[in-house]
């Protein structure tokens, strides 16, 4: 793990004692992976990084409804819950409610949840295009 600020190739958000966060940690560390944790709970979450998930991913996919914290809320909060802008509220207000975990690479491209497959995939896709980017800079440097 890495808690470096300096340009991650990837950035996983999530809270700290999620039981989902913690199988994707323990996977990306097995790999020898480096990544810097972002805790929504430690580290926050701005309006603007938000809207930014919002707009690759949509708000539905981000509401994790089958969470805890959402079966807290009272149905009448709930039943408030149907546009962009409502959900977005709701996620800056309690973002234990975000499905997690969310993995960014440095391109922006995300991939939200864990299965390991995809994030094999994932990974395998964004080392390729940074050893690409890497090797076109050593060329034109030289």
């Amino acid at each position: 793990m890495s808690d470096n600020p300096a340009a991650p190739l990837l950035r996983l958000y999530g809270i700290k004692n999620c039981d989902t966060i913690k199988k994707a940690r323990r996977w990306l560390e097995e790999q020898g992976i480096t990544y810097q944790f972002h805790d929504y709970r430690v580290d926050g979450l701005s309006d603007e990084q938000l809207q930014g998930f919002i707009d690759k991913l949509g708000w539905e996919p981000l509401l994790n409804t089958r969470g805890t914290t959402w079966r807290k809320l009272p149905q009448t909060q709930r039943d408030t819950i149907t546009d962009a802008q409502s959900a977005k509220l709701l996620m800056l207000e309690q973002p234990a409610i975000i499905k997690r975990p969310l993995l960014e690479a440095a391109n922006g491209e995300m991939l939200l949840g864990f299965k390991i497959e995809s994030y094999q995939l994932f990974i395998q896709q964004h080392l390729a295009q940074q050893n690409m980017t890497h090797n076109q800079n050593a060329i034109e440097v030289q």
